[in-house]
């Protein structure tokens, strides 16, 4: 596949800038990191030769000069708001980010309960951090936030929450989710740090929208694409163009909060021109890392499409608003694009249509062919492609079976009777399973088997939804996955 982003370029020139930032202020900077630490998996698809883990990575290159404290709001724990493309609620997932990146020899500072004003579901969660040894603060509503300036730059606003005692020049700021606190918490800390002589800054770390790329450049349409929940709008910077007339890009919640942001900062400092705009406070050097920007824009596109299926299939399982699905209709049509345009969309429709209407799916390899699979008795749509895609890539003909009836014979029997599933077509985590044990006494199993490793990155359409045992297992594989908005069946029930 080809590539259009250097990841090496991109990390050397962001350790480079981020150390730079930090020595603006007197060696100690709160960076405000957005979106995802790890497993940025939307950066490498439209970015194709970003490395999902490239932040964690530059975040273990710098951990002897940085500290990690992580914000939750409140609000978001009682309302068991759960991470899309995990499936787990924001409070599990900022544990396994404390895991993964303690284990890694980062240090973790702490967790941050904002936005604190009783709620049960918190106050369960701060016991599980007290049970754990986990450092904890907590941060509760200041009135008036955030038009009160005055009240806000106070004692009785920042200066009434807990100080984060932190010792490294940088301090990074992040969060399972949006709407954490992240912000008020770094302002907070730059507060009470004037108040005690240090003069630290704040910055922030946004891969998108790429502020150095067009406003319409595939790759910031993608983004809204991917906030299109959230209604956001990519927006030439205002108060960059003004001060130093260069267009730029950033979208509009910063541009929006940024003259209260500017307020706030000058009255804790004392400095009026402490940033000059939003695109002032980011560190972002991805643009400087794409070398080949047709392949970034052909990557931006096809995600704007998968997206576009996305919010078809959550409005019709009842997950999503038609104003999500308007907003990625007119993102489509700003780039020219309609559904057919991904190349797995329509050899999926074609094979329904020519096995009478039965379930199919397409996958298309790294070389650019697409092969196709349809449902039957034994194999879901998916297994079928799965099957075929790898027998292509081993040069197995099509005719071989690779899983022994002795094998799949068991297997049914775990499924139907142990597990009391009620259907009995295997699905890609069966098959799987199937293939690894013929695999240990048959050489031409082995041989599909060592191809699976190949579908990273895949694309794969189907023709109807997929039930949650074969998207997991997909995605877990790495395949990027779309389907017609089509339920299986007439049953209400559907998982």
């Amino acid at each position: 596949m080809k590539k259009g982003f250097d990841n090496t370029l991109y990390m050397a020139k962001q350790k480079e800038h981020i150390l730079e930032r930090i020595s603006q202020f007197n060696g100690k900077l709160y960076l405000e990191f957005g979106g995802k630490l790890f497993d940025d998996y939307h950066a490498a698809r439209v970015l194709p030769g970003f490395e999902p883990d490239a932040k964690i990575r530059l975040l273990y290159e710098l951990r002897d000069k940085a500290e990690v404290v992580f914000c939750i709001s409140a609000g978001n724990i009682e309302k068991t708001k759960i991470r899309a493309d995990l499936g787990i609620s924001y409070e599990m997932d900022l544990l396994r980010q404390i895991d993964v990146i303690t284990k890694m020899g980062i240090e973790v500072n702490s967790v941050v309960v904002t936005q604190y004003t009783g709620q049960p579901a918190a106050d369960a969660f701060v016991r599980k951090l007290e049970a754990r040894g986990v450092k904890y603060y907590i941060h509760r509503p200041i009135e008036g936030y955030p038009s009160n300036v005055d009240h806000i730059v106070s004692d009785a606003g920042y200066g009434a929450n807990a100080y984060i005692e932190t010792t490294k020049p940088l301090v990074v700021l992040t969060a399972p989710g949006p709407g954490s606190g992240k912000l008020a918490t770094c302002l907070s800390q730059v507060y009470h740090d004037h108040r005690r002589g240090l003069l630290s800054g704040y910055g922030k770390y946004e891969t998108f929208p790429i502020w150095n790329l067009p406003l319409k450049h595939p790759v910031n349409l993608a983004y809204e694409a991917a906030t299109a929940d959230l209604q956001d709008v990519n927006m030439i910077d205002p108060f960059h163009l003004e001060a130093y007339g260069v267009t730029t890009v950033n979208y509009n919640r910063d541009v929006e909060a940024f003259p209260i942001v500017r307020t706030i900062l000058s009255r804790i400092t004392g400095n009026d021109h402490f940033y000059c705009s939003p695109t002032d406070m980011g560190v972002n050097m991805a643009g400087y890392a794409i070398v080949d920007d047709e392949v970034c824009r052909e990557a931006g596109k096809q995600e704007i499409i998968r997206r576009y299926y996305k919010g078809l299939c959550d409005l019709k399982q009842g997950k999503e608003r038609h104003e999500t699905v308007d907003k990625l209709s007119m993102l489509m049509q700003q780039v020219n694009l309609k559904k057919e345009d991904r190349p797995v969309v329509v050899p999926a429709l074609a094979k329904k249509e020519a096995c009478n209407g039965a379930p199919a799916a397409a996958i298309q390899l790294p070389d650019g062919r697409v092969i196709t699979g349809k449902a039957t008795r034994l194999l879901s749509a998916c297994s079928g492609a799965m099957l075929n895609a790898i027998k292509v890539l081993a040069d197995i003909p099509k005719s071989v079976l690779l899983m022994s009836p002795q094998v799949l014979e068991p297997v049914l029997k775990l499924k139907l009777e142990l597990l009391k599933s009620q259907s009995s077509v295997l699905k890609a985590d069966d098959v799987l399973t199937a293939l690894y044990i013929c695999a240990a006494s048959d050489e031409t199993a082995a041989a599909a088997v060592a191809q699976l490793p190949k579908l990273r990155g895949c694309e794969l359409h189907s023709t109807q939804l997929l039930h949650s045992g074969d998207e997991s297992t997909l995605r877990k594989m790495g395949l990027n996955i779309t389907c017609e908005p089509e339920f299986p069946d007439k049953n209400l029930y559907f998982t």
